[in-house]
């Protein structure tokens, strides 16, 4: 027969037990997020244990999100991209930690901007079809610089004559743009504006490639009779405007750098 005090001492005990492990997850949670290079899935947070004290999925989730809420008012947030959780320097302190890196910050074209903004909304698109869209020939540079970033990559073939390639998104353009998925792109709705929106695209002749250099942007003279393309992500054809201001807006809400 148990006493009721003493049965109460090891239900507190027991409780006591408990928290102090679970305290002792978050630390390492907190400790491997901010030790890697990169963002770490809750696969890869599991695979930090062995059994028996290998933490239950729900018990996993639970410290990370109590880790969220453990951030809010610090210089830095746990946040969950594409590839997993990372923590990174908050945006309205990022100004002064910026100033770590005396390095130049990398600016990138009007020209590179659309193709990827094309890429991001319109996948998977071909070369030829991103030509087609910005009325200018693509130059391997750009389709190059994207490659070499890892925020594009070959995802199949069309299957027309030719086999032209088809481009996507991978999930380092997410991770840097802070997305977790592609449906967390902004709608192209938000960011237009109503007169820069052209129920139809107006498309023009093709630039020879050794004529379109990396920074080029297009002609406008060069675009004549409109013609019907595939729906955006609102369900209406974007206008160039458009795509452009997408991308400047995710490259301005992308982190500059991770803790």
């Amino acid at each position: 027969m148990l006493i009721p005090g003493i049965t109460q001492q090891r239900s507190s005990g027991v409780e006591t037990r408990l928290t102090m492990e679970h305290q002792q997850l978050k630390r390492i949670l907190e400790a491997a997020l901010l030790a890697a290079a990169q963002p770490l899935s809750l696969a890869q947070l599991s695979a930090l244990f062995v059994e028996p004290d290998l933490p239950a999925h729900e018990e996993l989730a639970r410290a990370l999100e109590e880790l969220v809420g453990d951030s809010a008012d610090r210089g830095v947030e746990l946040t969950e991209v594409a590839s997993g959780f990372r923590y990174q320097v908050r945006q309205d302190v990022n100004p002064w930690v910026a100033r770590l890196w005396t390095e130049r910050q990398t600016k990138y074209s009007r020209a590179l901007l659309e193709t990827l903004a094309l890429i991001a909304y319109r996948q998977p698109i071909t070369r030829g079809e991103i030509e087609q869209i910005r009325g200018v020939a693509v130059s391997t540079n750009i389709v190059k610089t994207l490659e070499e970033r890892e925020w594009v990559r070959v995802v199949g073939y069309r299957d027309v004559p030719g086999k032209p390639e088809l481009f996507g998104t991978t999930k380092t353009f997410l991770d840097y743009f802070n997305l977790k998925s592609l449906d967390q792109l902004p709608p192209l709705a938000e960011i237009r504006d109503v007169e820069d929106f052209d129920a139809q695209l107006t498309l023009g002749p093709v630039a020879p490639a050794d004529e379109a250099p990396e920074d080029e942007e297009e002609n406008p003279g060069m675009r004549s009779e409109p013609v019907n393309t595939e729906a955006g992500a609102d369900g209406a054809e974007p206008s160039d405007q458009s795509i452009t201001r997408a991308a400047d807006a995710a490259d301005t809400a992308a982190p500059e750098q991770t803790a």
